[in-house]
């Protein structure tokens, strides 16, 4: 169906006019730098260290207040409540890097032992403990403020306990003149002992000395103990034998008397 010149011109008056209420409904939609929209209103921000305690009106502007302790706005806003101060938790492994303000949030950094496992705008926000090595494995790299300590497995013939840097060779009980009782493992070095004929030789090297000091000392002893029991009973002899020559004379001398 074909429509006249009058038609078509009013079809696009409307299309036109349509488009213009669009254009002007986006335009009034943004509001300017500085300012936040409010249903209807272009209300101006709040500056930072501030929070909006009541929003502008046709007739007045916007009422701001300061953040309360433990509070901060870092920026232009038109919020109605400042946001809270991170907490540097030692029990999280976190401490104080820069203290919050009115104006800036809190930044954290990690304690000795932990690494940062979260980090944001030059700080950190969660913290992991250091692993610790098992044995059987050594430090391959010391865990820093941003890195986990590295483990590596010792090879085989090595071993450690976990806390060295490198890993240590198996002792070879051969090379110093010992035999193996029991084989190094991954954590633990080689037992060694003495052989067992060297043992046996040994002992019987000590008993052999023990028997020939007793058999050079048993026939001082012998001596000894003999000369000093003759020593002590020759008194006793020499005693006895005056004795009786006295008891023999007295009865002769009284014959003589009478």
């Amino acid at each position: 169906m074909l429509i006249s010149n009058a038609q078509f011109l009013f079809i696009i008056y409307l299309v036109l006019f349509h488009l213009n209420l669009i254009v002007n409904a986006n335009a009034s939609a943004k509001c300017r730098q500085a300012e936040y929209r409010v249903g209807g209103e272009c209300c101006p921000t709040c500056p930072p260290g501030m929070y909006v305690s009541r929003h502008c009106t046709e007739y007045r502007s916007t009422s701001c207040a300061s953040c309360t302790e433990g509070t901060f706005q870092d920026g232009d806003n038109g919020r109605e409540q400042c946001f809270a101060c991170q907490h540097c938790d030692a029990g999280l492994g976190l401490k104080v890097k820069k203290s919050c303000s009115s104006t800036s949030d809190a930044v954290c950094e990690v304690l000795d032992g932990f690494f940062c496992s979260d980090s944001n705008r030059g700080g950190c926000r969660a913290a992991q403990r250091h692993t610790v090595c098992s044995p059987g494995q050594y430090i391959g790299q010391r865990g820093k403020a941003d890195k986990d300590t590295l483990c590596l497995h010792c090879t085989d013939g090595t071993f450690s306990d976990g806390a060295s840097l490198s890993c240590q060779n198996h002792t070879k009980c051969e090379s110093v003149g010992r035999v193996q009782m029991k084989p190094g493992t991954d954590s633990c070095d080689s037992e060694c002992g003495e052989h067992g004929p060297h043992k046996v030789l040994v002992s019987g090297i000590v008993l052999s000395g023990v028997i020939l000091m007793a058999l050079c000392i048993y026939p001082v002893l012998t001596l000894y103990f003999e000369n000093h029991i003759t020593e002590t009973a020759q008194p006793i002899v020499n005693r006895t034998a005056w004795l009786r020559t006295r008891t023999l004379q007295k009865p002769r001398g009284r014959e003589l008397g009478g």
